[in-house]
């Protein structure tokens, strides 16, 4: 990871940097551990629900896989010990569900926001706590749906929204101890978080998976949803050296769908 010019690392070199990684075993945060991985992390911690997503990953570095919800404060409060020093956290675990507000059920409001916005809480303020010595960078996975109104995302939105605004107001906390924290907002992205919606499972029966993302990013100016990795790219910048000075802001990485 040289550059051409004078022998210096990289930007995005992340040699000998330890990174926690929740919602790891799929999707963007599948990614963002490959990446890191990549990239020369010497360690990485990844948690999520789905124990064989998360052992299917060949990552060359060392990797210590925690196998439960983010939601659990149990599960924090066992991992908090282990983790030593993080220089990197990125808060990504989350699932989707949405519907009119008129028609939700208070449980399925509360199952979504208990892992997407409690859960995020959890995992952000076990991250700082792991920074402290010596400072660190964190991005929050928040969604274009917390930046722009859709009806219909519910609780999904809502969620998405408030961790967006909850990474703004770390960075403010976190800056004196050097803690960088920041938000990206993806608009569509190719995942399986799309793969349990029935509307969804319709159309892929009668078009295929790539005629029904098409259709759904018609509203998208690039006409296409994001990849997984495209996403990992831009949450490994702003965790690096080349976002040294951003801290505080929402990063929109969604194709043109908010404009």
């Amino acid at each position: 990871m040289r550059s051409s010019a004078g022998g210096m690392t990289t930007l995005q070199d992340f040699s000998q940097k330890t990174a926690l990684v929740t919602g790891a075993a799929s999707g963007i945060g599948a990614a963002c551990a490959r990446a890191l991985a990549d990239r020369g992390a010497s360690k990485l911690v990844l948690v999520d629900v789905d124990e064989a997503g998360l052992g299917a990953l060949d990552l060359d570095c060392e990797v210590q896989l925690v196998t439960g919800s983010v939601a659990s404060p149990d599960l924090w409060n066992e991992l908090e010990p282990q983790l030593g020093a993080l220089d990197h956290a990125i808060v990504n675990a989350g699932i989707g569900a949405g519907g009119l507000f008129s028609e939700l059920d208070f449980a399925d409001w509360r199952r979504v926001m208990d892992v997407n916005l409690d859960g995020a809480f959890l995992t952000l303020a076990t991250a700082m706590r792991a920074m402290a010595d010596k400072g660190g960078g964190i991005v929050v996975t928040s969604s274009a749906t917390g930046v722009k109104p859709i009806p219909a995302t519910g609780p999904y939105g809502v969620a998405k929204a408030a961790v967006a605004h909850m990474a703004r107001m770390a960075a403010l906390e976190g800056a004196p101890g050097g803690i960088r924290v920041n938000a990206i907002a993806p608009g569509g992205v190719d995942t399986a978080i799309w793969n349990d919606g029935p509307d969804f499972q319709r159309s892929v029966e009668a078009q295929g998976r790539e005629a029904t993302l098409k259709a759904m990013a018609a509203t998208t100016p690039r006409g296409r949803f994001a990849t997984a990795d495209e996403i990992a790219g831009s949450i490994l910048f702003l965790l690096s050296d080349a976002a040294a000075n951003i801290t505080g802001q929402v990063l929109v990485d969604d194709g043109g769908f908010t404009l």
